[in-house]
């Protein structure tokens, strides 16, 4: 395991340091059930993650997509995890929710593709803005509620 002094990690010959911010959204940004489920896909995502030997150093469901600082092993290409994430949690979410099956027949819960950059040494940045994302989110949203009226008509 790594040390507080050390943040690599080791397999027999190789010392790795290969962290990831992956985001990624649900189809059509399903608010309306990716809401209702957002503590199941946490843990979903979780014990994935744990499946694989990833280790989820940050991360945050949002209201319409997932943020994620994770720790890859290098023997496992970036590509390869985030098809067997999303193709194993859709099918643990359709299997959990089985009504879902109805309206969404074709057990494709997250949409095709998603943002992944390599996080070198700036590792606390981007965890602080996964961490702050939707308190800042929030602010905003408060902050443009106000009406403004144009200065050049009238």
């Amino acid at each position: 395991m790594p040390t507080k002094a050390n943040d690599d990690s080791s397999l027999s010959h190789t010392r790795w340091n290969c962290k990831y911010h992956i985001v990624f959204i649900p189809k059509y940004r399903r608010k309306e059930i990716y809401g209702k489920l957002r503590s199941d896909i946490v843990s979903i995502i979780k014990q994935l993650c744990v499946y694989k030997n990833v280790e989820i150093v940050e991360g945050h469901a949002m209201k319409d997509h997932i943020h994620l600082l994770v720790k890859i092993p290098p023997k496992l290409a970036v590509s390869s995890f985030m098809g067997y994430l999303k193709g194993k949690s859709s099918l643990m979410i359709f299997e959990q929710h089985s009504n879902l099956k109805y309206k969404y027949g074709n057990r494709n819960f997250w949409a095709k593709g998603y943002y992944v950059s390599t996080v070198g040494l700036n590792a606390k940045v981007v965890e602080e803005y996964i961490r702050n994302q939707e308190k800042e989110d929030m602010l905003s949203d408060n902050l443009s509620k106000k009406e403004y009226t144009n200065p050049f008509k009238g």
